[in-house]
């Protein structure tokens, strides 16, 4: 059976306070024993995969340049697509649930490309859009995560 495999999605540049529930978040997916997706630069992408990679998670960072060396040091498998944002469309289409976490255009792009394709998104410190289940702790979104996993 294939593992979970839930995309973490954010900004390359966050508030510590982002950050750092990046990090838990990415450390709480890899407990759940699931796979974290990103776009595996920094800011939050690079504390998700930081957290998960602790945990001895696995950490797939789907970067927007040509060049796998790219990724941050805590992304177990790179994949260089050199397409730019349009990477956006390969994080979503991996992953079986998202989670937001702060975020800029890039992240606001990821939303709607998965809710548009029936995706779960939960959003932490995110817009808030219909259709995001809104989660207000890093404990909330692993608890509805877990839920939404089964």
């Amino acid at each position: 059976m294939a593992k979970a495999v839930v995309g973490v999605i954010g900004a390359s540049r966050c508030n510590p306070q982002e950050y750092e529930r990046a990090y838990q978040l990415g450390r709480g997916i890899a407990r759940l024993g699931a796979l974290l997706v990103c776009g595996g630069l920094g800011g939050v992408m690079e504390a998700a995969s930081k957290g998960a990679r602790e945990e001895g998670g696995l950490v797939i960072g789907i970067i927007p340049q040509s060049n796998p060396g790219e990724a941050n040091p805590y992304v177990t498998v790179a994949v260089a697509t050199g397409m730019g944002h349009a990477r956006n469309s390969i994080i979503v289409n991996t992953a079986q649930v998202l989670v937001a976490v702060g975020g800029e255009y890039g992240t606001l792009s990821e939303i709607a490309l998965a809710l548009k394709g029936g995706k779960a998104v939960l959003g932490l410190d995110t817009w808030d859009i219909p259709g995001v289940i809104r989660v207000s702790s890093v404990e909330e979104t692993l608890r509805t995560l877990e839920g939404l996993l089964r």
